[in-house]
């Protein structure tokens, strides 16, 4: 097992997973005022009906505004500021930014749920510390025991086939539900980020999923719920092996970490991945900077967008000092060269798809592409 590995991809999991066994019951409390959304007085604004009849879960305010207007731009042919097809490349992260991340991120409360689901199938687990403070709840002695919580969550999420860790997914999202929101977590995606993928799609872009979050665990279901097909899906890779088993060729899982996708390890991935530099990029923390950076580095046009995460009565609210999904050096940044920063509670009229009267995840978006 590579340990530094496995230390870096989930550096701040044994934090996270204290602070959510305490915090669960409340939203954090936004530390800082929303700022203004810096606007380019060189690019004229879209005819008020292109606005309006655009992406109707946002606000008609200058975050939307900005969106439109780069994507009539980018799209209108003669112009000095056209964007070919085959150039128009979206990056979005995922937790935070596509869907909710507080008070833990979802793909760790799947982690620790796949502990407690094989617990008795691994009596040996009672002798380790980490395991006993996680059935517990000790916040205490979980943060004397992130080494072995690390270990722990990777052994349990390791050792099958990558089909049968996917139905493991599918089945935890079809039954769990958030503590505190008391939803399915697939339902806890941003509607106006469905609709922002999709009028991204209809007007030629190529929309790719840049995320910290594994790439197995987001491409068993990202498809379905965002219209993101599993091969436009770039996140930390965990390492599988080709394995012989009943004379069937199967990739098994392995407790270690071949690639982070994370801060600077994203545009190390999207270059890998893609090839193209994209020319729009949506995060909502600082892991994402650098890959804002890099979208907006270079010639040609480019839209930089963050979310601020400001509503504590519909969402959370949360940014400088939060241990997840921190807003602190991105946001400088953001006003010092003129990003985009969306309010949750001023510039999105719904968070949320309505709640589902069944099981099922939301409305999948327009067909990708």
């Amino acid at each position: 097992m590579e340990r530094s590995a496995l230390r870096a991809t989930f550096a701040a999991i044994a934090a996270a997973l204290a602070l959510s066994l305490t915090a669960c019951t409340t939203a954090p409390t936004s530390s800082a005022s929303h700022p203004s959304t810096a606007q380019s007085a060189a690019n004229p604004a879209a005819s008020p009906a292109t606005v309006a009849a655009a992406l109707p879960s946002w606000r008609d305010t200058a975050a939307k505004q900005a969106i439109v207007r780069f994507v009539s731009e980018v799209t209108r042919e003669g112009s000095t500021t056209y964007v070919p097809p085959v150039e128009r490349i979206a990056v979005f992260d995922n937790d935070g930014t596509l869907w909710s991340e507080q008070p833990l991120y979802f793909q760790l409360a799947f982690m620790i749920d796949q502990v407690k689901a094989q617990a008795a199938s691994h009596p040996e687990w009672k002798q380790n510390p980490a395991f006993r403070a996680l059935m517990a709840g000790d916040t205490a002695a979980l943060s004397a025991q992130k080494k072995p919580l690390l270990q722990l969550l990777a052994t349990a999420n390791s050792g099958m086939s990558v089909e049968a860790y996917d139905r493991r997914i599918e089945a935890w999202l079809a039954s769990a539900r958030h503590p505190t929101l008391h939803r399915p977590y697939s339902s806890l995606v941003f509607q106006p980020q469905l609709e922002l993928l999709a009028y991204l799609r209809q007007h030629g872009f190529k929309t790719y999923i840049v995320s910290g979050g594994t790439t197995q665990f987001m491409r068993a279901w990202v498809e379905r719920v965002y219209g993101v097909p599993p091969e436009q899906v770039i996140g930390t890779e965990e390492s599988v092996k080709y394995e012989s088993r009943d004379a069937r060729g199967q990739l098994i899982r392995q407790p270690k970490i071949d690639f982070v996708d994370d801060g600077p390890g994203k545009p190390v991935g999207i270059y890998r991945r893609i090839g193209r530099k994209p020319i729009l990029a949506f995060g909502n923390s600082d892991g994402d900077l650098q890959m804002l950076e890099y979208t907006t580095t270079g010639k040609g046009p480019h839209l930089a967008l963050l979310v601020h995460h400001d509503d504590a009565v519909r969402e959370f609210a949360y940014d400088r000092k939060s241990k997840i999904g921190k807003l602190d050096r991105a946001w400088d940044a953001a006003l010092a060269r003129g990003w985009t920063v969306v309010s949750m509670k001023d510039d999105w009229a719904t968070v949320f798809p309505p709640p589902p009267t069944t099981p099922a995840t939301p409305t999948t978006p327009a067909a990708s592409q």
